[in-house]
């Protein structure tokens, strides 16, 4: 327990000793990191093809994704049958 004003002022010193330590080494260690991941490898499947295998997955959510493509499916299927009777006219 801090009683004097001495023991007051270092136990302030070694507190704000310690938090620039500790910012010191949060600062260095930010300033050292590339900040990007280091994901050299290409992707390799379409979006269509990795929703497709997640649909299929027993994954939570996995029928949610198989109606989100089913509905991405039939809206474009409509915006096609929309695009070829407006050239028929």
């Amino acid at each position: 327990m801090v009683t004097t004003p001495i023991e007051l002022s270092r136990f302030m010193a070694a507190v704000r000793t310690t938090i620039m330590v500790v910012a010191g080494c949060v600062m260095s260690l930010t300033a050292c990191s590339s900040g990007t991941r280091d994901d050299s490898r290409p992707d390799t499947l379409t979006v269509r093809q990795r929703d497709s295998a997640i649909g299929a997955s027993r994954l939570p959510g996995a029928s949610g994704v198989n109606a989100a493509n089913r509905l991405a499916d039939s809206a474009a299927a409509r915006r096609a049958r929309e695009a070829a009777a407006a050239q028929e006219q």
